[in-house]
């Protein structure tokens, strides 16, 4: 679908298409290292660290994992866990009520339907209490290996912001971005795109005169231009 940004023409898909991909391409030489920023061993951690960070940060996530990995190394210890032990590990991460009624559901019907092991089919994993697209796309790329794109806040606000779609559901944005990069990339890509929302797309005064995406955005200027100034703007981790 052709895309129109403000004050420019209308861009064919073809031209979306190529100026993706060179957006792409500048993203992997500013972010070599990009990489998920949860701690984890296996299916089983990232599932359980990335239903966590819904409404945290990877950092607070990351200082309470290994307490709570120590206490339940396998899915049937989460399934069989007391309800207020887990809840007092895992309450600086905010909702944990709600969390900790997750974690030990999607636990107790990874053991009843799937033999103890965590699925690594998106079908399979969006059946966990949870579990949506964003968790299933996390742990599939990360954990087994299976491309696939991580639509959350920061996603969601930079592939608009870079004028490749103007859709608000993550459904839809995942569909048309998947669309416009080869699906080798995708997982890759979230991470690229997290980490420059973290660092210097921010959400409310992105660092657009130090921003390595700039000739290729429509949305430069929404943050200062001026280099000193933008540099001041820029983070470095751990991020939310």
């Amino acid at each position: 679908m052709a895309t129109k940004a403000a004050g420019r023409k209308p861009e064919t898909q073809l031209a979306l298409v190529r100026r993706a991909r060179r957006m792409n391409r500048v993203l992997a030489e500013t972010y070599p290292d990009a990489h998920c920023e949860l701690d984890f061993r296996n299916p089983l951690e990232l599932l359980v660290a990335t239903i966590l960070s819904a409404q945290c940060t990877d950092k607070r996530v990351n200082m309470v994992t290994p307490v709570l990995f120590a206490k339940y190394p396998t899915v049937e210890d989460y399934a069989a866990a007391d309800r207020s032990e887990m809840e007092d590990i895992i309450r600086s991460t905010g909702f944990f009520r709600a969390k900790t009624n997750s974690i030990i559901g999607m636990a107790q019907a990874v053991c009843e339907r799937y033999g103890g092991e965590v699925p690594g089919r998106l079908k399979d994993l969006v059946t966990l209490p949870g579990v949506g697209r964003k968790t299933a796309n996390v742990v599939l790329g990360n954990a087994f290996d299976v491309p696939g794109l991580t639509v959350d806040t920061h996603f969601q606000r930079l592939v608009r912001r870079f004028g490749w779609t103007e859709e608000t559901d993550p459904v839809k944005i995942e569909h048309v971005v998947g669309e416009l990069l080869p699906r080798r990339e995708w997982t890759i890509f979230s991470h690229r795109v997290i980490w420059h929302g973290r660092r210097i797309c921010h959400a409310r005064r992105p660092a657009c005169g130090v921003c390595p995406l700039a000739a290729l955005c429509p949305s430069y200027g929404t943050g200062p231009t001026s280099e000193a100034e933008a540099r001041k703007l820029v983070r470095s981790g751990p991020f939310s």
